[in-house]
């Protein structure tokens, strides 16, 4: 028995290895780290003649700035999380630090245009999509809301569960299903993997998609597909283990020879995260 009582799981606990590694180049550590802090903005030939838009042949007013001089500018906005109104400032300061010649769309135009902007997605037609597959909780709102929050009633609140799938690479939202709050995790897979259009690569799930009816699911639309769902912790291997193995029977091996970590990692578990 340990002196001390919060001592006696220390051997069975999990413990963070020491960094290995020590950092030989100094110098050139340093500077990578100030490298990240560095910014370098320039303008191409292309971008700066298609700053202006073409002229409109149709009826109406003649639009200014074309939509990549608005793109460009609500581009900064995001990535520096400013306002509008500092969004002008900034792209009339990089403008006039560069140089040119260019007109500074302003905050109204920006506000309005930013409406109907189409924005280019980064996904590339034809290329296999890795799925992830989650839920959440929505409550219910209404008019009588505030009511039960002024004199402190007791409710039992209602709610529903949001199923969502989202391309692990881009963050969009290609999937979604709203039930009510009884329904399954896994009962809703099917509805997702409906919607998604385009080859499938994996489809990547917490604890809760570790069922037979998911595997049925991929089994029918995606049957060359990966399953990403880590087993529960009970689970144990099929009858079918030694002869056919199925995509859970490997991950069960994987995680019974390496480490559920390691698993983690080498399967891309972790862009759930």
């Amino acid at each position: 028995m340990p002196t001390l009582p919060f001592k006696l799981n220390q051997d069975r606990r999990h413990h963070i290895p020491k960094q290995k590694r020590k950092v030989t180049n100094s110098a050139a550590y340093d500077a990578a780290l100030r490298q990240r802090g560095s910014l370098t903005v320039w303008f191409t030939d292309e971008a700066i003649a298609a700053w202006r838009a073409e002229p409109r042949t149709t009826r109406g007013g003649q639009l200014w700035y074309s939509p990549l001089a608005i793109l460009t500018a609500l581009t900064l906005r995001a990535v520096f999380r400013l306002a509008l109104r500092q969004t002008e400032g900034l792209i009339g300061s990089i403008i006039h630090l560069l140089g040119l010649t260019l007109a500074v769309p302003d905050h109204f135009t920006l506000s309005r245009r930013a409406e109907t902007l189409n924005v280019p997605r980064p996904r590339r037609d034809g290329e296999p999509l890795h799925l992830l597959v989650d839920s959440t909780g929505l409550k219910l709102c209404g008019a009588g809301e505030w009511l039960i929050e002024k004199h402190a009633a007791k409710t039992r609140r209602s709610w529903r569960k949001l199923h969502v799938g989202l391309d692990a690479d881009t963050g969009q939202i290609v999937a979604a299903a709203l039930t009510t709050k009884e329904v399954d995790d896994g009962a809703q897979t099917g509805a997702l993997l409906d919607q998604v259009v385009g080859p499938l690569a994996s489809v990547t799930g917490d604890g809760a998609y570790d069922q037979e009816g998911v595997s049925n699911a991929m089994a029918e639309r995606h049957p060359e597909a990966t399953v990403i769902v880590p087993p529960r912790s009970t689970a144990v291997p099929s009858d079918m283990a030694e002869t056919a193995p199925t995509q859970r029977d490997r991950h069960l091996q994987f995680i019974a020879e390496h480490g559920r970590a390691t698993w983690q990692k080498a399967f891309g578990y972790t862009k759930r995260a």
